[in-house]
């Protein structure tokens, strides 16, 4: 072969070698494998063009551009710090932290730069808001309820941004020292108000249970009373009719009876064995005796 052949096969193969070359950066070029957690934006000619999703993707070489890569998982902001004052004008420092995820990437880049800080500036004007309205109580005690209204109402501002929030979160709320000792003083005041109460009732209570004790007492010796009261009355219509069937035997046996029982109780008297009595009350006696005898 001639110098000149030499050449031109060289200068042939050449161009074929280029040829090879510019298809396979044209394939590589017009293919883009999107990772799972990843989306990328296209542009053509400087302007949107597509979103490309998670697989392969082809785009038309030199005039399609992958401008941004964006990853859809889950982001966190950090925890940020915030002055807001109640509605029953209180200082309190509350902690957030947001959590969020981009789902329309052409959205985020081109609409908002930093999205990081457009979210916490929300975010810090939304909690302000929202505690204004409450009482630092209802902060207090109404803290899920205060969550659902801030991620509502970050959702609404940032529907925009193509972001979806996920998650906010009150970490903590702070008061400073001098609210903090006013309502120590308040809690105090509060338990001993409670203690105070306690032992009213209580005194109360033992009052009330001690006019009860002595109510019941009362009907107890007022029902005995009655009771002796008709047991009295009842002898004394025995003896009544005894007297109207018998006449005077009837009423001698009676007293007869009565001297009998009074002489019986005097004689077992400590002390007393010994009684000393005149002789017409040994005749008294005597008639009683007969009395008795009589009747038995």
């Amino acid at each position: 072969m001639t110098e000149d052949q030499i050449i031109g096969l060289l200068s042939q193969n050449i161009i074929y070698l280029a040829a090879a070359i510019f298809i396979i950066v044209v394939i590589l070029k017009g293919i883009r494998i999107v990772p799972q957690s990843e989306k990328f934006v296209v542009e053509r000619f400087g302007r949107l063009h597509a979103v490309l999703g998670p697989g392969i993707n082809f785009i038309v070489p030199f005039l399609d551009v992958v401008r941004h890569k964006i990853s859809i998982l889950e982001r966190q902001l950090p925890t940020a710090s915030q002055d807001a004052i109640t509605k029953d004008n209180v200082l309190v420092q509350v902690d957030t932290s947001v959590f969020y995820r981009i789902t329309e990437p052409e959205k985020t880049v081109y609409r908002i730069r930093d999205v990081d800080g457009a979210i916490s500036t929300t975010v810090a004007g939304i909690v302000r808001a929202e505690i204004g309205k409450m009482d630092l109580d209802e902060v207090q005690s109404n803290r899920a309820q205060l969550i659902s209204t801030i991620k509502s109402s970050v959702e609404d501002a940032v529907d925009d941004w193509g972001i979806e929030v996920t998650r906010a979160e009150i970490l903590d709320v702070n008061l400073d020292q001098a609210t903090r000792d006013a309502m120590l003083q308040q809690l105090n005041a509060e338990r001993e108000r409670r203690a105070q109460v306690t032992k009213a009732e209580g005194a109360k209570r033992a009052v009330e249970l001690n006019a009860d004790a002595e109510l019941y007492a009362a009907e107890q010796t007022a029902k005995a009373r009655r009771i002796e009261a008709e047991a009295e009355a009842y002898a004394t219509e025995v003896v009544a009719r005894a007297i109207a069937a018998h006449g005077l035997e009837a009423a001698q046996y009676q007293v007869a009876l009565k001297q009998v029982e009074a002489l019986n109780a005097l004689g077992n008297g400590a002390g007393k064995q010994t009684i000393i009595l005149p002789a017409n009350a040994l005749e008294a006696f005597g008639d009683a005796f007969k009395l008795l005898k009589g009747g038995k």
